[in-house]
């Protein structure tokens, strides 16, 4: 096929000092690049700690809760599938065994989900858990840690002797891997509908222990902030299920999630996932961002705000509204769409990269995903997931993959169907005799050391149909790089002759095969297999005038013009 540049792209980076400069009046090549922050770098490995490996049996608690016991609460499924409400053992010791399994895969970050105290009771309010069931919580722990009671204090089934938080981030370090946080501060735990009240429930404590405030088991608008100081922490309306909703226009509310996360990032906290940032306004984010950077200077940040509406979500990435970047759910609505159904348009996913003028501050900085937690799972084939890695990892973006994936696991269940299965050692030792982990290894490891598939400005040549091409290009500080990435997800063997853009030289095959000498004015043919990505790299500077125009455009119009 014959590629034409239709749609406005960026372009990636190289580590290679600079050899010929050129380009600009005064020979020195323009800034080229999609982002500087460092975080950016790092693709991400999300672990629900407890579903991840049970690394130490001894913080189990199997005891724990009495009546309303905590540990292995199954719910039975159809033809003998099970999901569970229960805890079922993981911990920072499981992650750290396999520290060295989460980089081999070419990964440099492992998002934890929350750490604090959490119940020590299973709930007993709500709606009870089925199969399938959405936002019912009857019969379930607090396994998953965004049920916070004592933000300042790690839940008791995650640390072993000699491991705490602070050991465990310092540990990761070590072994190449950076921490990100799951935090919460829009709510605690269930709080209300509970036949009897229970210990905690609804409960915050400070650092010192003492309850500052209390939801006593009474529906949000039976509480009385005006004449009970412990009602005055939470709205007087509900919001998520049973979940107290914390009052963001309460000082005290700030003051106090400043204080716990600090506490955390001062303890090795790398970066934070900011849970439904979107059920609280941007003026807290703001005041909380500030704060925190103020100690952390660039302290990375992402929210969840479920929500495929893009102007919805670019506020939060916005300078004036604390500069929190953000999951990119829109994206994730068209990346789910494409590969779970074999033959879908490219084109789709296009329309849902805003490279120039979108909603967001910087669209390099956005978090890319294709599932989590709080969705079905990909519902792909394996040559699906293939795809959806190719692309993940070459695209603008930060890349995040949930646990399993690496070898389909779960495909295509939500939340009480098996979502959020353990996953346990054994698997993690056969995973490399998946098709699915093969591939995503050797494309994850790519973008590990390739610059310009980290942070370059993308450049769309083609998106149409199984295939698409794209350049990637970072130019900044001294090193360059030019990726041409061509994208094949059908199911035969694809044919790019790329004439838009390219410049002459040596086109180094970074996937392996041979090399491609472009002579000037001449084009590039490549043939990409079947459910497979090619990428090519040349060690150059931009100095075709075209080329440079539409580098300078996409880098003058990156972000959102107002933000």
């Amino acid at each position: 096929m014959r590629i034409r540049s239709s749609i406005p792209v960026a372009l990636g980076l190289s580590l290679a000092v600079l050899g010929s400069r050129a380009a600009s009046a005064d020979n020195v090549p323009r800034d080229f690049y999609g982002t500087d922050v460092p975080f950016a770098s790092n693709a991400i490995y999300f672990v629900m700690t407890d579903r991840f490996v049970n690394g130490d049996p001894s913080n189990d608690h199997r005891d724990q809760g009495g009546a309303h016991h905590t540990f292995d609460i199954s719910i039975q499924g159809p033809n003998g599938e099970t999901d569970n409400i229960g805890y079922l053992g993981g911990d920072f010791r499981g992650i750290l065994d396999n520290a060295g399994y989460i980089r081999g895969m070419g990964f440099g970050a492992v998002w934890i989900t929350p750490i604090v105290q959490n119940p020590d009771e299973a709930f007993t309010g709500g709606d009870p858990v089925n199969w399938g069931a959405s936002l019912a919580d009857r019969g379930k722990a607090g396994y998953h840690g965004y049920w916070g009671v004592n933000f300042y204090k790690l839940d008791v089934h995650l640390p072993s002797k000699d491991l705490d938080f602070a050991q465990f981030t310092q540990k990761m370090r070590a072994q190449g891997l950076k921490t990100v946080l799951d935090i919460v501060a829009n709510h605690g735990s269930p709080s209300f509908s509970m036949p009897v009240a229970q210990p905690m429930f609804g409960q915050i404590v400070d650092k010192d222990g003492k309850l500052i405030a209390d939801h006593q088991n009474l529906a949000p608008a039976d509480l009385d902030p005006v004449r009970n100081p412990l009602h005055r922490f939470y709205h007087a309306y509900d919001d998520l299920a049973q979940l107290s909703n914390n009052n963001d226009e309460n000082p005290a509310v700030l003051d106090y999630f400043v204080g716990a996360y600090l506490q955390w990032a001062d303890q090795g906290a790398d970066a934070f996932r900011i849970d439904t940032i979107s059920h609280m306004p941007t003026a807290f984010w703001k005041q909380f961002a500030t704060r925190i950077r103020a100690r952390h200077p660039g302290f990375f940040m992402f929210g969840e705000a479920f929500d495929y509406n893009p102007d919805n979500i670019g506020q939060y990435t916005w300078p004036r509204n604390g500069g929190i970047s953000v999951l990119d759910f829109p994206l994730r609505q068209r990346v789910a769409e494409v590969f779970e159904h074999p033959h879908s348009d490219y084109a789709r996913v296009a329309e849902r990269l805003y490279l120039r003028n979108g909603p967001y501050a910087n669209p390099y900085e956005v978090v890319t995903f294709y599932d989590n937690h709080d969705m079905a799972r990909l519902n792909a084939t394996d040559d699906g997931f293939i795809d959806a890695h190719n692309w993940l990892f070459t695209a603008r973006g930060i890349p995040a993959v949930y646990y399993g994936s690496e070898v389909g696991f779960m495909r295509g269940r939500a939340e009480h169907q098996g979502n959020r299965n353990y996953f346990g050692q054994e698997r993690i030792d056969a995973a490399p005799k998946s098709r699915i982990y093969q591939q995503l290894v050797r494309i994850s490891q790519l973008r590990a050391r390739t610059p310009a598939l980290q942070k370059g400005l993308m450049l769309p040549l083609q998106f149409k149909g199984d295939q698409a091409a794209f350049y990637r290009v970072y130019q900044k500080g001294g090193q360059h790089q030019i990726a041409l990435v061509l994208l094949n997800k059908g199911d035969a063997a694809a044919s790019f002759d790329i004439t838009d853009y390219v410049q002459p030289g040596t086109w180094k095959a970074a996937l392996g095969g041979g090399n491609v000498r472009v002579a000037d004015g001449g084009a590039l043919h490549a043939t990409v297999g079947a459910h497979d990505v090619q990428v090519f790299l040349l060690d150059a500077v931009a100095t075709r005038a075209d080329f440079v125009a539409e580098l300078t455009r996409l880098m003058n119009e990156k972000g959102h013009p107002g933000a």
